[in-house]
């Protein structure tokens, strides 16, 4: 069964959600509050493919505190945030710290659906390539990705990588020294059908660079290729 947790404080919102979630096949646990998000996550054992979060609820975990613990707790959950067009910058700090994606408020059952139908096929995509995987590693200069244990090392310093940054490594090395449009890191990782903006491939990178360079504001390995996307160097 496809299960999600839908964090929503406001009850017509988190409905409205969860209807058209079901409608689309989807077994569902609710929350009112991100305590109580987290209380549920726990309590079923993190046996959840996507969680939803809206960004602004209540209480000590807003929907950015959430998705900060659950993505400590599990770097293949797909996370989805929930924010109003005001909030741009909550957007960008929800995807540094982890998150897969986001819709706007409103929208309609449609993008809804399809977002979290684009998370839920990476998320069992990951599960059935881990289960299928021939290559057990793919190697370059001091690093190790390692596709049996879904591990990156440095220098054989463990590096923790969300699902989606693991999904961008294994492309880059699989493609060592090509330039990758954006375009393409977005159909290769987020699925051909996803529906959102280009500037997510940019946040992840971003966020790559930062575990993965020894100075971040200038790379040495994920370089960019100017009005195209990037390129992995050894």
């Amino acid at each position: 069964m496809k299960k999600v947790l839908v964090a929503e404080d406001e009850q017509n919102i988190r409905e409205f959600v969860v209807i058209n979630l079901e409608r689309a096949g989807y077994e569902i646990t609710e929350a009112e509050s991100g305590d109580q998000a987290l209380e549920l996550y726990r309590r079923g054992g993190g046996d959840f493919h996507v969680v939803i979060l809206d960004i602004m609820m209540p209480g000590a975990h807003d929907g950015l505190a959430v998705c900060r613990e659950l993505r400590s707790r599990n770097p293949t959950l797909g996370i989805i945030l929930l924010t109003a067009k005001t909030q741009e910058m909550d957007k960008v700090s929800g995807l540094m710290m982890g998150a897969d994606d986001y819709v706007t408020k409103p929208f309609s059952p449609s993008e809804l659906v399809a977002r979290v139908d684009a998370v839920y096929r990476r998320v069992a995509l990951a599960a059935e390539r881990y289960e299928s995987v021939r290559q057990d590693q793919l190697a370059a200069g001091e690093f190790t990705l390692n596709l049996r244990d879904r591990s990156f090392t440095k220098g054989g310093a463990p590096i923790e990588l969300t699902q989606v940054e693991f999904q961008i490594m294994e492309y880059f090395l699989e493609n060592p020294g090509i330039a990758l449009a954006r375009g393409d890191i977005l159909r290769h990782v987020w699925g051909p059908s996803y529906v959102g903006e280009e500037k997510i491939v940019d946040v992840n990178i971003r966020r790559l660079r930062m575990k993965v360079e020894d100075e971040p504001s200038n790379p040495q390995h994920i370089t960019t290729v100017w009005g195209l996307g990037y390129r992995w160097k050894n």
